[in-house]
């Protein structure tokens, strides 16, 4: 009978070639190490899509199935399911085993192998949940589990040289799909269709732009009418009518990096009260990006923001925070939660951090002026104030479409 094994190295064919060069994804490690030192960790298991390819440079496809990294004082390694077979390997800086499906928990046999028993463990508690946590304590026996789950996202938050490169020319390629999708707006158009449009244009200039990039989860999300009361509503089949409020959202993601362009547009024409609050969201555009600077909180932003809105009689149409982290982030596994514009945050703005401002008012259906208002630039934070990498225009001059 065949032998079946629990785990197996599977190094099939050449490294590829990572986002960054193994001198980044040793630095990064370095950092980690030394948060690992100062908490006691000796092992730290990662579980979560965005820690595994930060430290590591292979983002997974989880379907069902758990993942990891571990990274001890000497040693990182991811941990693969073996349907994957050589990519997780290839597409790693560092050593990967593979497990198998023979039997039960076999992932966590193949964590212990790499982090050992009784040891002291950091572990991310944003994701690990309750069902995999009793596994990491009844397979490791660790000493001690420690949550570095916030550390690890403060070391993100501070982009290097290298990330915000790669960031700039995502931001370039998220304006790409935004004038494509400007180009394919039509009135009898489906919402679909134009997403499509905005799409293809972005994922052929990211295959351009990154040849050795693997390609997925570019998306847009193109609303019109009553779609685009909510910032994160999905695409539908709505056609476009003449006079409609338009929300034009481009989202490139390469190597697990996410960035955004995001503008409110009209069909045809804006009626006057439709083109009062536009232009009051903008002219609240304009002031919050002067305020993003080294220095001042995340909370101090966003109730500057509120009085301003509050002056004009309009913040009770404010319906989230005003801007968010960029890096390795999407939709699948959320962001950096200490790097967002809103009042419960009291994170201070350092140079090299990478930060939007957008925000949004919602008018209900009801209403004059219905609909839903957002604009969406990019910001590098730099030594005395700002640099917006979003070139994409916005407002009324450039943003009806007729």
């Amino acid at each position: 009978m065949t032998s079946r094994p629990e785990m197996y190295r599977f190094h099939n064919g050449e490294k590829s070639k990572l986002p960054f060069l193994n001198s980044e994804y040793e630095t990064r490690l370095a950092g980690l190490r030394s948060i690992m030192a100062k908490t006691g960790v000796e092992a730290a298991v990662f579980t979560s899509m965005h820690s595994i390819a930060y430290y590591s440079g292979f983002l997974y496809c989880s379907f069902g199935r758990p993942y990891g990294l571990v990274v001890t004082a000497k040693d990182h390694v991811t941990i693969s399911a073996g349907i994957d077979a050589g990519q997780p390997w290839r597409w790693s800086h560092g050593d990967n085993i593979t497990y198998t499906d023979w039997q039960r928990d076999n992932f966590w046999r193949a964590v212990c192998k790499v982090a050992g028993k009784k040891s002291v463990i950091g572990y991310e508690g944003d994701h690990l949940t309750l069902d995999q946590f009793a596994k990491l304590n009844s397979t490791l026996e660790p000493n001690n589990t420690i949550n570095i789950s916030v550390l690890i996202m403060q070391q993100r938050m501070q982009k290097s040289p290298a990330e915000i490169t790669l960031i700039r020319k995502a931001a370039r390629i998220a304006d790409i799909g935004g004038y494509a999708v400007k180009d394919a707006i039509r009135e009898g158009q489906r919402e679909i269709d134009i997403a499509m449009a905005g799409r293809n244009a972005m994922e052929l200039e990211i295959a351009n732009a990154f040849p050795n990039a693997e390609y997925r989860d570019t998306w847009v999300w193109f609303q019109s009418g009553i779609n685009t009361d909510g910032a994160h509503n999905p695409v539908t089949g709505r056609s476009l009518q003449h006079g409609d409020i338009l929300s034009l959202n481009s989202f490139p993601m390469i190597s697990g990096y996410y960035t955004a362009l995001e503008r409110t547009m009209f069909l045809g024409e804006a009626d006057q009260e439709s083109l009062r609050i536009w232009k009051a969201n903008i002219a609240t555009h304009e002031y919050g990006m002067s305020l993003l600077k080294p220095g001042v909180t995340c909370g101090t932003v966003t109730r500057k923001i509120n009085d301003f809105l509050e002056e004009r009689d309009l913040l009770q149409y404010r319906t989230f925070g005003y801007g968010h982290s960029f890096g390795i982030l999407s939709h699948y596994y959320g962001r950096e939660a200490e790097l967002e514009l809103r009042e419960d945050i009291e994170t201070i703005l350092e140079p090299g951090m990478v930060i939007s401002m957008e925000p949004m008012l919602t008018i209900p259906q009801d209403q004059p002026g219905a609909g839903g208002y957002r604009e969406h630039d990019i910001l590098v934070i730099t030594e005395d104030g700002n640099e917006n990498i979003t070139g994409y225009p916005y407002g009324p001059d450039f943003n009806i479409v007729s």
